[in-house]
């Protein structure tokens, strides 16, 4: 009898023995699981060649508009996408990698992958379709600071008509200028185009992308809240403002 009971008992601490391995190894499978997640995703978001996706191909649909890529948008960072981000690296003063990391995405206007890759889950949409992708402002806002951008610079390059948006939403934010997109475009005297009345036209589809990419967040002037065109401006006061930047025809300047 006692013999048996020895058997019994070893058998029960065989099997709790071997239902707690069992349960060490799911844990582990379960780890190593989450720790292979985190690994593949955390680099995910700087891009390099050899990287694939949906951000890759927003990188490429940007670079093709903006005249630095002529191959086919297919999400796929080959060596044409990697000569088109160092050429627009350089082109904004950027170590000329080939990487895409944050620097280059906050140049990009790329909000999502840049506060992604530092961690912050703030920001609003990256794309230049749909939406604004910034709730506090409206469709009107949107529509309107198209008309101003494509009044003021329909014959600038893109870069430059979303310099001219980046500098009404900087006078948005600024205490020194009205608080809404309406009030910076319509002060008095503020823009040319208001006065002489090309306001009035109608904006195109670049005049609307740079609108939602100003809205997004991208400055391509570095914080400019005026610019003006050196062979047509008249105000003395004008040329006295701190020079940031050029783009195209026109000097941005604090």
């Amino acid at each position: 009898m006692k013999k048996f009971l020895a058997i019994g008992a070893l058998t029960l601490a065989l099997a709790a023995t071997a239902a707690a391995g069992a349960t060490a190894f799911a844990v582990t499978r379960m780890q190593d699981a989450s720790d292979t997640a985190l690994v593949s995703v955390l680099p995910a978001a700087v891009l390099r060649q050899g990287s694939t996706g949906s951000e890759v191909k927003e990188v490429q649909r940007r670079l093709k508009q903006w005249g630095y890529y002529s191959g086919a948008v297919d999400g796929i960072f080959g060596s044409g996408t990697k000569k088109a981000v160092i050429a627009f690296q350089k082109k904004n003063g950027l170590t000329a990698d080939g990487v895409v990391g944050r620097s280059t995405y906050a140049a990009l206007g790329m909000n999502d992958s840049y506060n992604a890759l530092g961690g912050s889950s703030g920001g609003s949409s990256s794309g230049s379709s749909g939406n604004s992708g910034n709730s506090s402002y409206t469709s009107s806002d949107l529509y309107l600071l198209a008309k101003c951008i494509y009044a003021e610079g329909r014959g600038e390059s893109y870069t430059g008509q979303v310099a001219i948006g980046a500098v009404i939403m900087n006078r948005v934010k600024s205490p020194s200028f009205p608080n809404t997109i309406a009030g910076v475009v319509y002060q008095q005297g503020a823009f040319t185009a208001v006065t002489d009345g090309q306001i009035n036209l109608e904006p195109n589809e670049t005049a609307y992308n740079a609108a939602r990419d100003a809205m997004n967040g991208w400055d391509p002037t570095y914080g400019c809240l005026y610019y003006y065109n050196p062979a047509v401006a008249t105000s003395a006061w004008i040329f006295n403002r701190q020079t940031v930047t050029v783009i195209g025809k026109h000097v941005f300047a604090i």
